[in-house]
């Protein structure tokens, strides 16, 4: 097996450095680093391009959108190890939606669907490693660890494995547990809707007014305020952004057109 090509995504640029030096000492693994989400997709389009396209990205759980921190690729041993793979970083808050590193995952993995991600986070956190899974991870390392145990997390996705901390793995099925008893509820209530109603349940996804969901479906807006009220009534909610919440947890999409 040839060289793994890897890829550090992370806004400590130290820290960043540091973990793609360590790395680079493995005689089997070739990698760079990147300083932000942009700065990541970046790198592995312009190595796609290439023709030696990244295999794994270790992602920051907490990366920022910021400007790159771009550490070229080291493709030969740097001999003795002295740098510790994982160093503890300085935990940052989140930065949203637009710019942490799982938000990434999703974007890199529906362009790179070969990409193995592995998520290093500064704290475990069950909701946001079932997030990272969903998006495509498959791999969750606390930043403090080892070296030799993030190599053998690396090995293990590049065998198409799934790797988190035991520590992680009780909070992560109940997390799952729990957005499947959810959908469930959600899905028995929409069910309870009838035609029409669900009918008018996806124009509402869809961000529709009264006066648009009236013209979409031909019918009057009093007709339509009666059917939205039902469809709130019937789903037990009190608003209309309840009541999308519920129908995207149940997997309704917004009407087309």
């Amino acid at each position: 097996m040839g060289r793994i090509r890897v890829l550090v995504a992370d806004g400590h640029r130290i820290f960043a450095e540091a973990l793609a030096t360590a790395l680079a000492a493995e005689p089997d693994v070739e990698v760079a680093a990147a300083g932000s989400a942009a700065g990541a997709e970046r790198a592995l389009e312009r190595a796609a391009g290439e023709g030696r396209g990244f295999q794994v990205m270790l992602v920051d759980a907490d990366l920022g959108a910021g400007a790159p921190a771009h550490v070229p690729a080291q493709r030969r041993p740097l001999g003795a190890q002295t740098v510790p793979a994982v160093a503890a970083a300085p935990p940052r808050p989140p930065t949203g939606p637009t710019g942490d590193g799982i938000a990434l995952i999703g974007r890199a993995r529906a362009v790179h669907p070969e990409l193995r991600v592995i998520v290093l986070a500064a704290a475990d956190d069950p909701h946001r490693a079932v997030r990272a899974l969903q998006a495509g991870a498959g791999g969750w390392v606390a930043k403090e660890s080892s070296l030799g145990r993030l190599m053998a997390v690396i090995r293990g996705v590049m065998r198409d494995e799934t790797h988190l901390p035991p520590s992680l793995l009780t909070g992560v099925v109940r997390e799952l547990t729990a957005a499947r008893r959810d959908r469930t509820e959600s899905e028995r209530l929409v069910d309870s809707l009838t035609p029409r109603e669900k009918q008018v349940l996806r124009c509402m996804v869809a961000g529709l007014g009264r006066q648009a969901v009236a013209d979409r479906l031909y019918l009057s807006p009093h007709t339509v305020r009666t059917h939205m009220q039902n469809v709130l009534g019937k789903l037990g909610v009190h608003s209309t952004l309840a009541a999308v919440a519920l129908a995207r947890r149940a997997g309704v999409g917004p009407a087309e057109g």
